[in-house]
């Protein structure tokens, strides 16, 4: 079919043309339309253009394309024609610029559509003037969704785009950004109507849903663990890093579970950020995108250590940045490899991670509260002789498989003991989860207002000098931690952390210095160094 005689839509191509003379129709047409590609947590403006001119009939892809965007040339052939629409028989070349990024992902299907439609004359290059778009398209035409909507949308807001077309299923998450007009498109003679006559055409009008969360988890229904309760209040009021450990069925896991729900509610700006996250790694909800609740990750023991870092040949968020404002919960701990294990040494000290490749090096935000729970032994029972039947080598191996740096960066160790049978039959309720995060909020409250010009909010992610300015020690304080380091000899990491976790216990009780009794607590929730790896 000669490329003269096409319809779309039903009307003639003839038609898309009126307004091109004679000469314009000879001479070889150039179009280009903006869109996008992530790297890491970045979004590169890619400016995707097409030129069709005389020659014999190809069609050819240059700027670092991967394989899978050299197949959008099939896809979008192939759906164009499936709407009415034949490409000329003359020479069709698209560039991906800047070449130095490679190019990955079906998301350029429908810039790329859309730009080689403006140089073929069906629409206009300056329709196509300061105009984001993403989405992939498949062989009869319909647009699909893809992953990392919102940071592009975000992107073309900075880049002062006139307006974005995106696929009709990521609408909702791409309205997010309430001053940048977006177009949600569900096919081709959408975005094609649209385009021609933007005034004319109906948008879509989204209602917002709520997801309500089905599952109800309280700190009142559990039994007992008042140490452990304590200690998690105090991780979670300052930030800190929390080590469980004890037989199994104490409770570790159920505790751990229910963490979030004593954080204090998400922020827009934070949860803006967290959709940001899932948004690239594509684990958003249709229904509602946006992240209304703080992340709770539980990786299985048997995780490898890029699926916790992040990583692939196009970088993407691991478990350790999708637990970002929230909790990475470690479930049975030395079960772990010890590779994965050392890959948290660095994000807990930096709350970033840096992942290297050959094309570049990409961060990843990870400031997240490690909750690790474990055995003291196999069997789970040391050092309850009684019940424990491993052998000392036995223990002093299982025990070995995590590293004295990455216990020095855990904050708090809180021993986790059985529940009694007067406990667990008890009728007594326990604190209610919205009576804690009152607490919490309130001391998350006074370390903000401290820390206002210090680009820090939290006692955890106080610094050596900080710590210096802000720890300050009463007398007999001061003598017990001179006294606990000269006989239980500390790291100076966890001699820092002994006074971060000092000073939140001191938030906690209106004290605006650090006092005996509060190093006193903080030295018990170091105790585990010397009672198991000694």
């Amino acid at each position: 079919m000669h490329f003269d005689q096409v319809t779309v839509n039903g009307v003639n191509s003839n038609e898309y043309q009126a307004d091109r003379g004679p000469e314009e129709e000879r001479r070889k047409m150039f179009a280009s339309v903006l869109s996008a590609a992530i790297l890491g947590m970045e979004v590169h403006p890619i400016q995707v253009e097409a030129d069709v001119s005389d020659g014999l009939p190809s069609f050819t892809m240059v700027g670092f394309p991967s394989a899978q965007v050299k197949e959008a040339q099939d896809r979008v052939r192939t759906a164009l024609k499936n709407n009415g629409i034949a490409l000329p028989p003359k020479r069709i070349t698209v560039n991906f610029a800047p070449a130095d990024i490679k190019k990955e992902g079906a998301g350029f299907d429908l810039p790329l559509a859309a730009a080689v439609l403006a140089a073929s004359g069906i629409l206009r290059p300056e329709q196509l003037t300061a105009v984001m778009m993403a989405g992939e398209i498949s062989l009869n035409g319909n647009i699909h969704a893809i992953s990392g909507i919102l940071p592009m949308i975000i992107r073309a807001r900075e880049e002062k785009c006139r307006f974005c077309v995106v696929p009709a299923e990521n609408l909702k998450e791409a309205r997010l950004i309430p001053d940048m007009k977006v177009i949600g498109v569900r096919n081709l003679n959408e975005m094609i109507q649209y385009l021609r006559d933007p005034e004319d055409y109906c948008m879509e009008d989204i209602e917002s849903t709520v997801e309500e969360n089905t599952e109800k988890t309280d700190f009142c229904e559990i039994k007992g663990q008042e140490s452990l309760r304590r200690a998690v209040e105090i991780a979670v009021s300052g930030f800190h890093n929390l080590l469980m450990i004890g037989p199994p069925g104490a409770g570790k896991t159920m505790i751990a579970k229910r963490i979030p729900g004593i954080m204090p509610s998400l922020s827009f700006e934070e949860g803006l950020e967290l959709t940001k996250i899932y948004s690239i790694a594509g684990l958003l909800s249709p229904g509602d995108p946006l992240v209304r609740k703080r992340p709770f990750r539980s990786p299985h023991h048997t995780c490898s250590a890029q699926a916790l870092a992040g990583g692939g040949r196009n970088p993407r968020p691991g478990e350790v940045t999708l637990a970002h404002r929230g909790v990475l919960f470690l479930d049975e701990m030395p079960e772990f490899s010890r590779r994965s294990l050392e890959i948290l040494r660095q994000p807990l000290e930096d709350k970033v991670i840096r992942i290297s490749r050959v094309y570049g090096t990409y961060d990843f935000p990870a400031d997240f509260i490690l909750c690790a729970a474990m055995n003291p032994c196999p069997c789970g029972h040391y050092p309850d002789m009684n019940r424990c039947h491993c052998t000392p080598a036995q223990v002093s191996q299982y025990l070995g498989r995590i590293s004295q740096p990455l216990l020095d960066r855990l904050d708090l160790c809180a021993d986790v003991t059985p529940v009694s049978f007067e406990g667990l039959s008890s009728s007594r309720i326990g604190e209610s989860t919205n009576k804690i995060q009152e607490r919490v909020t309130r001391v998350q409250e006074i370390q903000r207002s401290r820390y206002r010009n210090e680009g820090i909010q939290f006692n955890g992610e106080l610094k050596g000098s900080q710590i210096e300015r802000f720890c300050k020690l009463d007398a007999q304080g001061r003598g017990l931690l001179k006294m606990a380091f000269e006989h239980m000899p500390f790291s100076a990491r966890a001699y820092h952390r002994i006074l971060k976790v000092a000073r939140t216990i001191a938030d906690m009780d209106d004290s605006g210095t650090i006092q005996k009794h509060h190093i006193g607590e903080a030295l018990s929730y170091r105790a585990f160094d010397k009672k198991y790896w000694n």
